[in-house]
């Protein structure tokens, strides 16, 4: 670091009598991790050069000489020239004093009219912008593949569970697009929480604004946001748009949590109705038949995390008063770490979901064990003329009758199934078949192949039109 820089190591230090401990400079400094957001520093502060020239704070040549000279910087830090120092405390400050060094005295007018607590609270929206927009995208080519898979396996039969039971069948597009219905609830609380993020802090100054005649509407045309916050102690001191991200991204872990438990399972020898690609699997050191289905499995450990990050989150803002608190400089690291964890889990899954494949024998055997149309012979007694709890009976005393057997219901003959009622008729068989019980269920949200097919259409023209 230049004799320059080191001179204006303390922007801030004017009434301090002594000099930092160098364990508290540590201890306080941000720039080990905020320097990821210095493209978007850059971007707020040329934004911001440009709106003190067009109200007369800056000269054209005073806003020329700053916007060069952040663009070099800028240059310096993306090819990896750049000296970040700990004892110039963040992200702002080091990228300032670089400023500073590289065009003199008008650097130090660049700070006019702001605070690093209005600077930094731009800077994390600019870039959770950003971040909403990548993960909006790739959350979107998830979907799609979703959305195709469900189309491919719409006439594949499969056992539906509940309590992990076998329980009635289902088709496998139709499990698909179950899925597809989570990320899309997911997709449109991401972008709803993007219209909060995009209001612009930068003019609050520290927390009460400043005497400077500024524009915050040109800075946030200039800066692509909606529009200025509308209080300046409430646009430095809260961090809900964060919070609100991270809730969004804890409620998006979850749901590929539970989709990473069936892959699991779905792997498994004992349930054999899915095989991943070798690409997305490990082996084991000692056992040699061992396929592991690693990235359903991290992505489900990776679901605590984000969890964490949350909570952490949240406690971080529960006890502060208004308006910028020290505190603050903790929200990074747990948002960076979700958006960067969000984003790897949602390209392992985008990518390794339309490479599935379907073990459709497996799937189809599954589902004729545990006698999975017994409410579809239930509904065919009602048609019959009896109540749904007399026809529930029968159909119980039927399956205990089948399970000492061994057999299931399709498999009696039609005078065993008409010692439980009288009303059975040879037509019986075409509901007790799999592909009849789900053919039947074609209304709105069922799981019909016919459904399923029209379902993955609408599906995908509503991520196409946009959540």
């Amino acid at each position: 670091m230049s004799d320059e820089r080191k001179a204006a190591a303390k922007l801030w230090g004017g009434r301090f009598s002594e000099p930092t401990d160098a364990f508290v400079e540590r201890f306080t400094a941000s720039v080990g991790f905020d320097q990821r957001l210095y493209h978007h520093d850059i971007r707020g502060s040329i934004a911001h050069a440009r709106m003190l020239a067009k109200v007369g704070v800056l000269t054209s040549e005073e806003e020329h000489q700053i916007i060069e000279g952040l663009e070099a910087v800028h240059a310096d830090i993306e090819a990896g020239r750049f000296e970040w120092s700990v004892s110039l405390e963040d992200v702002h400050m080091n990228i300032e004093a670089a400023l500073t060094e590289r065009i003199g005295v008008t650097g130090k007018k660049l700070h006019t009219g702001r605070s690093r607590n209005d600077q930094i609270a731009t800077d994390i929206r600019l870039y959770l912008r950003d971040e909403i927009d990548a993960i909006a995208a790739e959350l979107g080519r998830l979907q799609s593949g979703l959305i195709e898979l469900a189309e491919r396996e719409a006439d594949t039969i499969m056992p539906g569970f509940t309590h992990l039971q076998s329980a009635q069948p289902v088709t496998f597009g139709h499990h698909m697009l179950a899925w597809n219905e989570m990320l899309q609830r997911d997709h449109e609380r991401l972008l709803d929480c993007r219209k909060r993020v995009n209001r612009l802090p930068l003019g609050a100054a520290a927390l009460a604004g400043t005497s400077y005649p500024i524009d915050r509407y040109y800075t946030a045309e200039l800066l692509g946001f909606d529009g200025p916050t509308a209080n300046s102690l409430d646009s430095v001191s809260d961090r809900d748009f964060a919070i609100e991200f991270s809730s969004f991204a804890a409620l998006l872990l979850t749901h590929l949590s539970r989709f990473s438990e069936e892959l699991v399972l779905w792997t498994s020898a004992q349930f054999s109705f899915v095989d991943l690609p070798d690409r997305f699997c490990t082996g084991s050191s000692i056992m040699p038949q061992k396929k592991n289905p690693d990235v359903p499995e991290l992505v489900r450990g990776k679901t605590g995390r984000v969890n964490g990050h949350l909570m952490s989150l949240l406690t971080l803002m529960k006890g502060q008063p208004l308006a910028y608190n020290k505190d603050n400089q903790e929200d990074k690291e747990p948002l960076f770490d979700t958006v960067d964890t969000v984003k790897g889990c949602l390209r392992a899954y985008a990518d390794m979901m339309p490479a599935l494949t379907v073990k459709r024998e497996n799937t189809r055997a599954a589902a004729r064990r545990g006698f999975a149309t017994a409410t579809d012979l239930a509904d065919y007694l009602v048609r019959q003329g009896l109540a749904f709890r007399d026809a529930h009976e029968v159909v119980g005393q039927a399956v205990a009758y089948a399970d000492r057997d061994g057999r299931d219901l399709e498999d009696l003959e039609l005078a065993e199934l008409q010692q439980f009622s009288a009303t059975i008729r040879e037509d019986v068989y075409e509901v007790l078949t799999l592909e009849g019980s789900v053919s039947a269920r074609a209304h709105v949200g069922g799981t019909a192949p016919v459904r399923v097919r029209e379902a993955a259409r609408e599906a995908a023209q509503r991520l196409n039109s946009g959540p």
